[in-house]
C-alpha cells in the first residue's frame, strides 16, 4: 500500500512515522508514506495557501488551487482521496478494514476555518472526521487513518490473531479485560477462571466480560 499526505505541516507526521510497529512497516516496505508540503503547490510568491471566506466569517479558508495540484500531481494513479475534516463521515473499523484492501490512498489534511467546498466537489474527495470534536487541523486524524489502516495490512502485527481480537473486529463489541503478572497486584486478583486451563471457559468468561465492557463503557453500542 502506497499512502500520499499534504499538508502544511509536515512535520507533525514525519517523527510519529518513524516510531513503532509503523516506523518498522515503513522500514521494512509493507507500506510506504509519503509526506508532502502543501505549500509547495501553491503559485504565488508567498506560498499562500489560505484566503477569506465569502461571504465573510471569522477564520480563513484553505483554497481550491493548492490542492486540486498537489493531488493531480499523484495521476494518473491517486487512489482514494480523503479530506480529513469533522464534517466527513466518522472513522470505524469496518471502514479502516475496508481501506486496508487499498493500493493506493491520498490524505488531504484541512486546516483554518474549512477547505473549499470544490475539493470535495471536484477531485472529488471523501470527506472522513475520526469524532465529534474539532481539532485544529487534519494532521492527527491522518496519522490516525495511517497507524488504523495499516496495523491490518499482512506482516506488520506479527500474530495476525491479535487484531482479530480487538475491540470492534466483532460489530458493536469491544475487547474483554486482559490481566498479566502477577496475580495479585494491591489486593486485586486475576479472575480464577483465566487460571484455570480451561480454554471453553475461558473464552465463555472472554465473551462475558466483553458484553459487561461495552454495556458499561458503550451503551450506545448495543
Amino acid at each position: 500500500m502506497r499512502i500520499d499526505v499534504f499538508t502544511i505541516f509536515p512535520g507533525m507526521l514525519e517523527a510519529p512515522l518513524r516510531q513503532s510497529l509503523l516506523g518498522k512497516a515503513i522500514a521494512e516496505d509493507l507500506v510506504e508514506v509519503w509526506v508532502h508540503d502543501l505549500r509547495t503547490f501553491a503559485t504565488d510568491a508567498h506560498h499562500q495557501v489560505d484566503d477569506t471566506s465569502f461571504g465573510g466569517g471569522p477564520g480563513m479558508v484553505m483554497k481550491a488551487e493548492p490542492v486540486f495540484a498537489a493531488v493531480e500531481s499523484l495521476d494518473p494513479d491517486r487512489g482514494r482521496v480523503f479530506l480529513l475534516s469533522p464534517a466527513g463521515r466518522r472513522l470505524d473499523q469496518a471502514l479502516v478494514r475496508e481501506l486496508s484492501t487499498e493500493a493506493h490512498l491520498t490524505l488531504v489534511c484541512g486546516r483554518y476555518e474549512g477547505v473549499d467546498e470544490r475539493v470535495v466537489e471536484g477531485l472529488p474527495a471523501e470527506e472522513l472526521s475520526i469524532g465529534d470534536y474539532v481539532l485544529s487541523g487534519g494532521e492527527v486524524p491522518a496519522l490516525v487513518l495511517i497507524e488504523a489502516v495499516t496495523r491490518l495490512i499482512p506482516g506488520v502485527i506479527g500474530q495476525q490473531e491479535s487484531h482479530e481480537q480487538d475491540s470492534f473486529s466483532e460489530p458493536h463489541l469491544l475487547d474483554h479485560p486482559h490481566y498479566t503478572r502477577p496475580r495479585e497486584f494491591r489486593e486485586m486478583q486475576v479472575p480464577d477462571v483465566l487460571l484455570s486451563g480451561n480454554h471453553g471457559e475461558i473464552e465463555a468468561w472472554r465473551r462475558e466480560a466483553a458484553r459487561d465492557k461495552t454495556r458499561r463503557n458503550r451503551p450506545d453500542l448495543g
